[in-house]
């Protein structure tokens, strides 16, 4: 099957009748201006060397070689290469908290950086340091979604990660009980890995049950750690932040929201896992720390089917042209004025 990488650059290819359009325009303007000093026909004699046909051989030539550098570029690829891996490792499952609250400082510091973009700072370190395991990613607030299914694929995985926010769920809320069910359900029935479903959140209007269903993973082997986001002391929401604007109750005052450690020491106590605050310095590597003490097992083969890139064949097409374009003068070739290519007869 014949793809590209990159097919959006495609459309630079309109470029090409435009630039034939624009030589035709300016061969049009030059005729124009020659027919003020006479007939073209008298006029020939005149540039002897000026050959009609050679400006529009160049122009093809041309054309030619920049198509085939913009298909070059747009990285077409044709057929399957495949790559067989196998390695020893763990399944990891991250549940993410993705309520409103998420949008909070988490730090004492009202202006500091948002609870959410401290835990997708810290999961991207964790999935760097995953490079052997399997990761999955599951994203809750009222209610929970499977983002990510358990892969080996960790440029996937950050491009999901990077693309999370507070609008990914409608319904508010924190319900992390689903979120570990649901988490605990995306593993492989691979009895002997070692598996963990890691909680980050700020714990902030936590639902359900949480507690149950990490005593249920404990109970099929799954650790569950929780990583806590956010300040105990409390921040405000913001809606607006340029602009001061703060998430207000029915009252018109500010609605603050606090990390609830207490609640996520809970959890992990109940799933045989560890809670880590997320502020400190320590967090990721506390979790690496637990997550070696999980047995590694030999994953599946992973198997990849890479499409061959076919950029260099179009490379050389465009050099190869370009290069004959050098050669190529606008003056006629001399040595094709001796040659009479049509004889009279008598």
């Amino acid at each position: 099957m014949f793809s590209f990488a990159h097919p959006g650059l495609l459309y630079l290819l309109l470029l090409l009748p435009a630039m034939a359009g624009l030589f035709l325009l300016a061969r049009i303007a030059r005729r124009r201006k020659l027919e003020k000093y006479g007939r073209l026909v008298s006029l020939a004699p005149l540039m002897p060397d000026a050959s009609p046909y050679k400006p529009w051989i160049r122009l093809t030539l041309q054309l030619i070689a920049l198509a085939a550098l913009i298909v070059a570029v747009a990285r077409p690829r044709f057929g399957e290469k495949e790559e067989t891996e196998r390695s020893e490792g763990i399944e990891v499952m991250i549940a993410m908290d993705v309520s409103r609250s998420m949008l909070a400082s988490s730090s004492d510091d009202p202006l500091g950086i948002s609870r959410l973009e401290r835990a997708k700072f810290i999961l991207s370190k964790l999935i760097d340091r995953l490079d052997k395991d399997k990761v999955g990613l599951v994203v809750f607030a009222g209610e929970a979604y499977t983002q990510l299914p358990i892969t080996t694929d960790f440029v996937s995985a950050k491009m999901y990660l990077n693309d999370i926010n507070t609008e990914m769920v409608p319904s508010q809320g924190t319900a992390i009980g689903t979120a570990i069910g649901m988490a605990l359900n995306a593993f492989t029935p691979d009895p002997d890995a070692g598996k963990a479903i890691i909680v980050i959140t700020d714990g902030e209007n936590h639902e359900g049950n949480a507690i149950e269903m990490a005593q249920q993973a404990k109970e099929r082997g799954v650790q569950v750690d929780v990583i806590g986001i956010g300040s105990t002391k409390g921040a405000p929401i913001p809606i607006n932040q340029s602009k001061g604007e703060y998430l207000k109750d029915y009252d018109g005052q500010p609605v603050t929201t606090a990390l609830n450690e207490a609640m996520a020491r809970e959890i992990a106590a109940a799933g045989d896992g560890v809670y880590i605050n997320g502020a400190s310095s320590s967090a990721l590597s506390e979790l690496i720390t637990q997550l070696d003490n999980l047995q590694k097992s030999e994953l599946t083969h992973v198997t990849y089917k890479a499409s061959a890139e076919q950029f260099p064949i179009f490379g050389w097409i465009a050099l190869v042209f370009l290069v004959i374009d050098i050669f190529v003068l606008d003056r006629k070739i001399s040595w094709l004025k001796r040659i009479n290519f049509f004889t009279k007869e008598n």
